[in-house]
């Protein structure tokens, strides 16, 4: 694509900064992400034990709280991206586009 405002866009140092941002960001919460899931998936394959303990004198096990923790977890990333996302980086974007439009 040839457009001159893409051009502008990639040439600004603030468009570089955003993406430089916005991907360190996107790959420390997707490796924070991949810790968590496959922690648990080793627990799962490696201490199957652990996991069986019962809590009290039910029949829930130790392995359903941590399960939900890493849903939990995953949900409280997810939002901490969002929240990033629509102030920071949305911020950043519009700085950019006022820039172009100058």
């Amino acid at each position: 694509m040839n457009d001159p405002v893409v051009a502008k866009i990639q040439a600004n140092p603030r468009y570089q900064e955003l993406k430089r941002k916005r991907n360190a960001f996107g790959w420390t919460l997707t490796i924070l992400m991949l810790i968590v899931y496959y922690g648990y998936i080793g627990l799962i394959a490696f201490d199957k034990e652990f996991l069986a303990k019962p809590l009290g004198t039910g029949v829930t096990t130790l392995g359903i709280p941590i399960a939900l923790g890493v849903i939990i977890f995953t949900i409280v990333i997810t939002g901490i991206y969002v929240r990033r996302a629509n102030t920071e980086f949305d911020a950043m974007t519009q700085q950019i586009l006022k820039d172009v439009g100058q």
